[in-house]
């Protein structure tokens, strides 16, 4: 029993690692799209190399969280932080506008995410609790 009970922990521990990933990979996909708006087109080298190593940081940490998360969950939460990221940065670093209707929707798509994650952690209590039972 407690092999089991030692089993489901150690996987609950590498899907919170995975979540964690996943989260670092939005950070860096922020990173990423903002430096590619700075690079203006590539023709900037400091904002370029930026983009380059955003984009490859993100890449990783994307990989390393799809271990362990399904793709679809995965890829919207990425891509719902990057989208979020870059429009609530843009109008701070670019002077771009963030009006009412568009962090209405932003809203909507941080409260997809969180959805998604605790739709996730649903599923994974009760796989946990599927194992231990079938010990």
């Amino acid at each position: 029993m407690t092999t089991n009970a030692s089993t489901a922990k150690t996987t609950a521990n590498k899907k919170n690692a995975a979540w964690i990933a996943l989260l670092l990979a939005g950070v860096f996909e922020v990173g990423y799209a903002l430096s590619v708006n700075g690079s203006a087109g590539f023709t900037i080298l400091t904002w370029s190399l930026t983009a380059i190593v955003f984009f490859l940081l993100t890449l990783y940490f994307l990989s390393v969280a799809l271990k362990k998360i399904d793709v679809g969950i995965g890829y919207a939460v990425w891509a719902g932080i990057g989208a979020v990221g870059a429009a609530v940065f843009g109008p701070i670093f670019f002077s771009e506008t963030l009006t009412l209707a568009k962090a209405l929707w932003l809203a909507v798509i941080i409260a997809g995410v969180v959805w998604l994650k605790l739709a996730d952690s649903l599923a994974a209590a009760a796989a946990r609790k599927a194992e231990l039972a079938a010990a």
